[in-house]
C-alpha cells in the first residue's frame, strides 16, 4: 500500500513541477558525480546567492520525489498523508497563482537504480550541469552490471542540458572530462592538477589556536589568484567543492572576491566532514552522513595530515551498497587505515574485513576494537578519549554513526541542529 501511494505521491508532485518549471522558467544547475554532489550544491548555492534569488534541494533530495519536492519549495512529508496534501496542494497554487520564485534552483541529482537519471531528464533540462567524481567503486554500484553502466546513467544529465548550456567538470577526474569533452556544450574545468581553468593551489589545513577548524588556500584562474578560507569543515572534498562552486560563479560573471565571501559564509551540510568540540579536550570530525571507498580513503588522508598533541582514532562503519566488492573495498579500506592512524573502532559485520586488513597491515591488535553498533562503539570510545586526541566518525547511513558523535562531542544539547538523520521518522528507527 505504501509503495502504490508513493508512486502516485510522486506522479503528481512530478507533473506539478513540470508545470512550474514551464511557468517559471528558472534557471537551473544540475549536481552529479558519484562523490561529494551534496556538498558541491551547497556550496554553489552559497556563492551564487551573494547576488541571485536561489533554492537549493535541502539535505541530499536527488531522486523521483526529493527533485520534485525542491521545485515546489517543500519538505518530505514522509508517512504523513496529511502533509503530502498540503505539498500537493502547495504546488497547484504555484501553477494557478501568482507567486515569487527563486530566478535559480541548484538541484541535486541522484541514480539509486537504472534509468533514476534518464527519467529525472525527460522532463529537467538543466542550464549549467556540475560534474563531480566518480570513484573506482561508486556508492549504489550494486544495482549496476558494472561501473561502466552507473557512469553511463549519470551521462544522460550531460545529454539533456539545454542548446548554449555549461558543463561545470572535475578536471581531475578522467571519467567528468571524458563526459563532459564528448558533448557541445561549453566546458569549465576545475581541480588541483594539471590544465584546469580554475585550480586551486598552497592548501592547507586551517588552525585556531592550534586546533584544526577547516582549509585555506588560493583559487586561481589565468593572471588571477584570490585567497579562499572555509570554516568549520575540513577535507580535500571541500576544495572541490568550493572550485566547483566558484567555476559556476565564474560562468555567471560572479568575482572570486565575492564567491570566497559567500564560501566563508558557507556552513558544510551535516555529517560531512564537520569538525566540532568533543568531550575530554577533544576534536571530532562529523563525517556521518554516508560512506564509500573514494570517501573514506579522503577522509583517512584528512585525519593522517592533522596536527595533534594527542592520538588519531577512525570510528568506522560499514561501506554499504558495494555489492560484489564488499569485502575487497574493507580490506584495503583496513590497510589504508592503517598508515593513517592509532586506533580503529569498527562497527558492523562488513568492517569486520576492515580491522582484518588493518592487522595485516601491522596495526596492532591491541589497537583495534570491533562492535555491533555505533551506540555501543560511542560509548566506549567516552572512556577511551584523552585531551588533544582527534576522532573520525563515518560510515554508510544504516550504521547511523551519528549515534557515536552524539556519545562523545561536548554539546550533545545541540544534536538536533549540528547532526544528521535527527527527524523523528529516523529516531525511530
Amino acid at each position: 500500500m505504501k509503495s502504490i501511494f508513493k508512486k502516485i505521491v510522486s506522479s503528481i508532485i512530478q507533473f506539478e513541477s513540470k508545470l512550474i518549471i514551464k511557468k517559471y522558467n528558472p534557471k537551473i544547475v544540475a549536481v552529479t558525480g558519484s562523490v561529494g554532489k551534496t556538498s558541491t550544491k551547497d556550496a554553489i548555492f552559497s556563492v551564487l546567492a551573494t547576488t541571485l534569488y536561489v533554492r537549493k534541494s535541502e539535505k541530499s533530495f536527488n531522486s523521483d520525489i526529493g527533485i520534485p519536492l525542491t521545485i515546489l519549495g517543500c519538505e518530505n512529508a514522509w508517512n504523513d498523508p496529511f502533509k503530502w496534501f498540503l505539498n500537493i496542494w502547495k504546488g497547484f497554487c504555484l501553477i494557478v497563482c501568482k507567486n515569487q520564485y527563486p530566478e535559480w534552483l541548484v538541484i541535486e541529482v541522484g541514480a539509486d537504480r537504472p534509468d533514476d537519471i534518464k527519467n529525472i531528464t525527460k522532463w529537467l533540462k538543466p542550464d549549467i550541469a556540475v560534474l563531480t567524481r566518480f570513484a573506482k567503486t561508486p556508492v549504489h554500484i550494486e544495482f549496476f552490471g558494472s561501473r561502466d553502466a552507473l557512469i553511463k546513467e549519470k551521462k544522460y544529465l550531460v545529454d539533456a542540458i539545454k542548446r548554449n548550456g555549461i558543463i561545470i567538470a572535475n578536471a581531475d577526474d578522467m571519467d567528468a572530462m571524458n563526459m563532459a569533452e564528448k558533448s557541445k556544450a561549453k566546458v569549465i574545468s576545475y581541480g588541483l592538477l594539471g590544465d584546469a581553468d580554475i585550480k586551486a593551489s598552497n592548501i592547507g589545513i586551517n588552525y585556531t589556536d592550534g586546533i584544526a577548524d577547516g582549509m585555506m588556500f588560493k583559487v586561481e584562474q589565468k593572471e588571477n589568484a584570490v585567497p579562499i578560507l572555509i570554516k568549520g569543515s575540513i577535507g580535500i572534498q571541500n576544495i572541490y567543492s568550493s572550485l566547483a562552486a566558484i567555476a559556476v560563479g565564474f560562468s555567471q560573471n560572479i568575482n572570486f572576491v565575492k564567491a570566497g565571501e559567500g564560501l566563508l559564509k558557507h556552513e558544510s551540510p551535516k555529517g560531512r566532514m564537520r569538525i566540532m568540540k568533543g568531550i575530554k579536550n577533544t576534536t571530532i570530525i562529523d563525517d556521518t552522513y554516508n560512506s564509500s571507498p573514494v570517501a573514506l580513503e579522503a577522509a583517512l588522508g584528512i585525519l593522517k595530515d592533522i596536527e595533534t598533541k594527542g592520538r588519531k582514532i577512525a570510528v568506522l562503519g560499514d561501506m554499504m551498497e558495494l555489492g560484489k566488492h564488499s569485502a575487497e573495498e574493507h580490506y584495503e579500506a583496513g590497510k589504508n587505515v592503517a598508515e593513517s592512524c592509532d586506533i580503529l573502532m569498527t562497527v558492523g559485520i562488513r568492517s569486520r574485513k576492515m580491522a582484518e586488513g588493518a592487522l595485516d597491515a601491522k596495526m596492532s591488535d591491541l589497537n583495534i576494537f570491533q562492535f555491533e553498533n555505533s551506540l555501543e562503539a560511542g560509548k566506549a570510545l567516552q572512556d577511551m578519549l584523552k585531551d588533544g586526541d582527534v576522532v573520525l566518525i563515518k560510515g554508510s547511513q544504516s550504521t547511523r554513526m551519528e549515534r557515536a558523535v552524539e556519545e562523545v562531542m561536548a554539546e550533545p544539547e545541540k544534536a538536533s541542529e549540528i547532526l544528521v538523520r535527527q527527524e523523528e521518522e529516523w529516531k525511530k528507527r
